[in-house]
């Protein structure tokens, strides 16, 4: 596999990860609206622009640009999961200034140009950053800009540290991964990712650490039961093929780390997340 062949995540989006992350869609909109919001503030949208959404998943952030782009304006969702387009496809199917492109934004080759590029955690996931964002760069318009989302720092991010640790106690340890690979947490550190970005030709490079809470909709057992669905959790109930049991004593421990959470009224988890901003000169 070469630097910039990203092809272990074309397979994991396409296999069953991405119908189970399609299955979760209403909870995971609800649960991540709050760092939409924050990509679409920073994005400065109006009617008429073109605007390329990259990750774009089932298309919470298609949806959104498209209202705010109107008629006039199109939206394009890139996402290398078939599952997860599929569903974006349905939602937005009454929408004709909305279309979607099923493969690596790496790759892409498109004409007309854009004026915007968003993405709500979709741009960690490259092999060769660099180069990925080199090339999403010739897919915009001179003055185009770029706002998206990444998660902070791992201690701040309990949505992956509490069901890690409780997997860990209860299933086993998952093998160590490099966090500066392909990944959720490859764009943790701010400094890191503005240096790709000044090196793939973006200038007024900006990132905004902020703190926020996300939002499930539901209770602590649905969230916990959700975690067992994706996630660290669930990684570690494939790698260790853990049987009813030992999911339904992870599912516990998991709930029980959530309860201090929601304490004080509706169930919160708070976030660390990088937001980015840039423009193409």
């Amino acid at each position: 596999m070469t630097a910039s062949d990203n092809s272990d995540q074309v397979e994991f989006w396409s296999a069953s990860a991405g119908q189970r992350w399609a299955a979760r869609q209403a909870e995971l909109d609800i649960l991540m609206q709050p760092v939409l919001d924050g990509v679409l503030a920073r994005a400065e949208l109006a009617p008429g622009l073109r605007v390329l959404d990259i990750g774009c998943g089932a298309g919470a952030g298609c949806l959104a640009a498209a209202e705010a782009v109107g008629a006039a304006g199109a939206v394009l969702g890139v996402d290398v999961s078939a599952p997860l387009l599929d569903l974006a496809r349905q939602r937005a199917a009454a929408l004709p200034h909305v279309a979607f492109h099923h493969g690596d934004a790496t790759t892409l080759a498109l004409s007309p140009s854009y004026d915007r590029l968003i993405s709500r955690f979709g741009v960690m996931f490259f092999a060769d950053p660099v180069l990925s964002f080199t090339r999403m760069a010739a897919q915009l318009s001179p003055g185009a800009k770029i706002s998206f989302a990444a998660w902070g720092q791992i201690p701040e991010n309990p949505f992956f540290t509490l069901p890690n640790r409780a997997a860990r106690a209860t299933i086993g340890a998952m093998p160590k991964s490099d966090p500066d690979g392909p990944g959720p947490f490859a764009f943790r550190d701010p400094e890191r990712v503005v240096s790709i970005l000044a090196e793939a030709g973006f200038v007024d490079i900006a990132c905004n650490v902020t703190r926020l809470d996300l939002t499930p909709a539901g209770t602590v057992d649905d969230l916990a039961q959700q975690m067992c669905d994706i996630g660290p959790a669930s990684g570690a109930i494939n790698h260790f093929e853990a049987g009813p049991a030992q999911v339904e004593e992870l599912r516990q421990t998991i709930a029980e780390a959530l309860r201090p959470y929601a304490e004080d009224g509706p169930l919160r988890l708070p976030a660390e997340i990088n937001f980015l901003t840039a423009t193409k000169p």
